[in-house]
């Protein structure tokens, strides 16, 4: 798997990952440690693109919800409370305003909507509504 990353600039600095390879066991150790490097440098809004990775396994599902939680933490003073966010989850009204995923291959998004990721992630399949959407 490559990472390539780029900022794009929106109503905020959004970091966008772009990932080359599948996103799976043996990959979401370093995808993981990528983001988590970028967020203690200083990234707030991350967009990852899978255009090119056409695979998504549990350990990939399991890299991007600690992404997303590792953001929500360096925004906790902006954030809702963790009670209030999985009430708007349950809800349907809250989605992640720090993370969101681009061009998902049908299968990937197949099983971010049946793990309930839709729920509080948005899925994209053009940059440029993407990174409006920050």
């Amino acid at each position: 798997m490559e990472i390539k990353v780029s900022t794009e600039n929106g109503r905020v600095p959004i970091t966008v990952l772009h990932i080359d390879g599948d996103l799976d066991s043996t990959t979401y150790i370093e995808f993981q440690k990528k983001a988590v490097e970028l967020i203690k440098g200083g990234a707030r809004y991350i967009l990852v693109d899978l255009v090119h990775s056409p695979y998504v396994s549990s350990a990939g599902l399991r890299s991007i919800h600690q992404i997303f939680k590792e953001l929500n933490a360096v925004h906790s003073d902006s954030a809702l409370s963790e009670e209030e966010m999985k009430k708007g989850i349950g809800a349907g009204t809250y989605k992640s305003p720090y993370l969101k995923l681009l061009n998902l291959s049908d299968q990937s998004k197949a099983v971010f909507t049946s793990t309930g990721f839709d729920m509080y992630l948005e899925f994209y399949g053009d940059i440029r509504k993407a990174i409006a959407a920050f």
